[in-house]
Parts: C-alpha cells; structure tokens; sequence
C-alpha cells in the first residue's frame, strides 16, 4: 500500500469512528457495484446515508471535498441506486462527505451533511 492508500484509509477509519460517535449505523465500507465504490454506507434516524471521505495531508491544493466532482457524484448515485435495489431500501438517501486533512499531528475534520442532490 502506497503512503496515499494508507492517508486513505486513516481518514476513511476515522469517519467511520466519528460517524459511529454521532449514532449513525454503518451498514457497508466500501461497498462496490460493479466499478462504482461508496466509501460508507450507514443509517441515521429516517436516511440511508452515502458517505464519501476525501483525505489529505495538506489543504494546499484545497479542501478534500473539493476533489467530489460532479463525475465522482454521479458515480455514488448510481452506486446507492444500485445498493438501494439490491436490498429493497425503502428509506430517503442522503449524501455526506466527510473531509479530513491529517498535518502534523493535528486534524481537521468537517462532516457536510446533504452536499449534494441527485440531478
């Protein structure tokens, strides 16, 4: 595993322990559908929530949410519509990401709640 694999999955543990933290209910990590992955999928109160978690190291380049574009959000849509049918999900879906930068032994976690609406 490369050090951005690695930055990745630090940051994708530690949404997953913030969003347990919150009371959400994961249900899958990273669940895939055929070349679509969603990171989290998880359950909190009346939604079926999709989380995607960009890290970085720096935000010299931006924040990480920046990097969700409109391909990589309609590669999540298709991918909860797909996670929706398979297991008869009668609940609204909503779209999260979590962007966290890891410098110097400090974070910086910001959890966007609704960032997106399918189109």
């Amino acid at each position: 595993m490369n050090d951005k694999q690695e930055l990745g999955k630090l940051g994708e543990n530690f949404a997953l322990h913030l969003l347990v933290s919150k009371g959400f209910k994961i249900l899958e990590t990273n669940w895939r559908h055929r070349k679509d992955e969603v990171d989290i999928i998880a359950k909190d109160d009346a939604y079926l929530v999709i989380v995607e978690v960009k890290t970085r190291s720096t935000n010299y380049f931006g924040e990480p949410f920046t990097a969700v574009t409109k391909k990589k959000q309609g590669f999540l849509i298709r991918a909860a519509n797909a996670y929706i049918e398979k297991n008869n999900i009668d609940l609204e879906c909503r779209f999260d990401i979590i962007s966290i930068v890891f410098a110097q032994n400090k974070h910086q976690v910001e959890h966007i709640e609704d960032a997106f609406y399918p189109e």
